[in-house]
């Protein structure tokens, strides 16, 4: 069984609600996940869905713990989240950098994925601040030092051809895919394999690139796992459940 531990895609809400001279708050929390591990139907992939708010505590503080795993996966999940341990924001301890750890289990044949989101890759108003990390240092691609949202609002489509075609994670996927409806920008580095990106008339961005670091490898899919980067048409489509099985297939 290949195990791996899907970090982030969690959320709370607070509204506050005005009617008349009277109001009240509510408070809503939210998974982002749900889509992709329904998705991910294979008996050989076991999936560790730790969300967000669990991940400052939870997060494995020593490279023996993320070596269980045969692929770590951030999504929409900012860099603060995993450096900031309670033990360092609260108690003002000296803890280790868990970011780093990721690159050393990389370094030692680990496989990472970084999805895009709010809070990945250097995200809205610049929040998620993965440039400059450890976990840029690893990815296929450099991040930008600024917002780095595209809103697609119109949607894109993405057309596999045949330079592509052939690799593992886009078998049977061939032909005009449903829209997507954002992405994070990002630029890649050299000796990365862009396998995917968006259309020309839209900056020809990359969507999924990957490679080799050290005795391990990392990719990242700069687009959603969910709404509302990912379109309703995308997850219903039978290719959705195809994509995401292929990439974790991959991953191993």
């Amino acid at each position: 069984m290949n195990k791996f531990l899907l970090v982030g895609e969690s959320w709370v809400s607070s509204a506050t609600h005005y009617k008349g001279w009277d109001q009240f708050t509510s408070t809503t929390f939210h998974l982002g996940a749900e889509d992709l591990l329904n998705a991910v139907n294979s008996d050989d992939i076991a999936i560790t869905y730790m969300p967000a708010h669990e991940a400052a505590e939870k997060f494995p503080s020593t490279l023996s713990e993320l070596q269980k795993y045969q692929g770590i996966i951030f999504s929409d999940i900012g860099s603060n989240t995993i450096l900031l341990h309670p033990k360092v924001w609260i108690d003002g301890e000296v803890f280790p950098n868990r970011l780093d750890l990721v690159r050393e289990y990389v370094e030692q044949g680990g496989t990472f994925m970084m999805v895009g989101g709010y809070l990945s890759f250097q995200g809205i108003n610049g929040a998620a601040r993965f440039r400059g990390t450890s976990i840029e240092e690893i990815l296929p691609v450099n991040i930008l030092p600024y917002d780095d949202r595209i809103e697609i609002p119109q949607g894109f489509s993405i057309e596999v051809d045949r330079s592509t075609e052939s690799h593992s994670i886009l078998e049977g996927l061939q032909g005009k895919w449903p829209p997507l409806l954002g992405i994070n920008e990002v630029t890649i580095k050299d000796g990365a394999n862009q396998i995917l990106q968006i259309p020309t008339k839209l900056g020809s961005h990359p969507l999924l690139v990957e490679w080799q670091y050290s005795k391990g490898k990392t990719i990242v899919w700069t687009s959603d796992i969910g709404p509302h980067w990912v379109s309703k048409e995308f997850l219903d489509w039978e290719g959705y459940s195809k994509l995401w099985n292929q990439i974790f297939n991959w991953m191993v």
